[in-house]
């Protein structure tokens, strides 16, 4: 039973980290914009999972595909087929606007689902975030 409460501690733990909070927002100014810090952290982390996965993955092609090769082979005659389907026989020259679209919004999608994003500590108060009158 000890294992039981252990288990759930740790599940409502990662819970605790993974919640969305309504109204915290973190602000950069770069130059004269004033970008969100948020949205900006989690585009790079998404461009930094599929540039990374893509690179380890086809780095060293072969002739019999490894299972991170297959799945990548798998993902391109998927989004090669709705191409085809949606635009018709010259699909050909929209097949990497449209994988990367699409791989881009999945990814993100699910990382906002699945990575931990309360890691990053928002400050608090009414000067941490000032509020527009």
């Amino acid at each position: 039973m000890n294992v039981l409460s252990c288990s759930i501690n740790t599940l409502k733990g990662l819970y605790d980290i993974s919640g969305v909070e309504v109204g915290q927002h973190f602000y950069w100014q770069i130059g004269g914009f004033q970008v969100h810090a948020q949205v900006l952290i989690t585009s790079w982390v998404v461009i930094a999972i599929l540039l990374g996965s893509a690179t380890l993955v086809v780095r060293n092609p072969q002739t019999i595909p490894t299972d991170g090769q297959n799945f990548f082979e798998y993902v391109l005659e998927f989004i090669r087929d709705v191409s085809k389907t949606q635009i018709g026989e010259e699909y050909g020259s929209w097949v990497p606007f449209i994988g990367t679209m699409f791989l881009f919004i999945f990814v993100s999608n699910w990382s906002g689902a699945l990575l931990p994003w309360k890691i990053i500590q928002l400050p608090h108060g009414e000067l941490a975030a000032p509020r527009m009158i």
